[in-house]
């Protein structure tokens, strides 16, 4: 069971701090563009952008514990995602595609791809819950590692 919390900041912030269920914490928001607010240097992860992280941290996990129970040599992942929303509000998202770059030593295209499907397809719950919402995608490249 997962338990995290928000608190805001204070007035005249759009900050927030996140707690996850670790205790790790996670800056939110924007301060507001204001010359006269010392802060405004002060930037966070815009939310929606969060969950498209919350997509990739959750597959990338999940590919690199198959993989490595593949016995691939997996030396480096790397994952873009592009996120589309609607127009409108609620500016939910409709579409996202994840690209991974997988670097390792002779590793199986086969099995990369198959780790990567199964993460999206059966582990993977945040993209269990965004399926059916958004449309999900991906696309991979394989980049040989120097061996050791």
């Amino acid at each position: 069971m997962s338990n995290v919390a928000l608190k805001w900041t204070g007035q005249g912030s759009q900050m927030f701090i996140g707690r996850d269920s670790f205790g790790h914490v996670v800056m939110s928001g924007s301060w507001p563009n204001n010359d006269n607010d010392s802060w405004q240097e002060w930037k966070a992860i815009k939310p929606s952008d969060l969950l498209l992280l919350s997509l990739a941290s959750c597959s990338a996990y999940d590919v690199v514990m198959i993989l490595g129970r593949q016995r691939q040599d997996l030396t480096n992942l790397y994952i873009s995602v592009d996120g589309q929303q609607a127009s409108e509000p609620p500016y939910q998202f409709t579409n996202i595609h994840l690209h991974y770059t997988v670097e390792g030593v002779d590793l199986d295209p086969q099995k990369v791809e198959r780790a990567i499907v199964l993460s999206e397809e059966k582990y993977c719950s945040v993209a269990a819950t965004i399926r059916g919402v958004a449309e999900l995608s991906h696309s991979h490249e394989i980049v040989a590692a120097n061996s050791p």
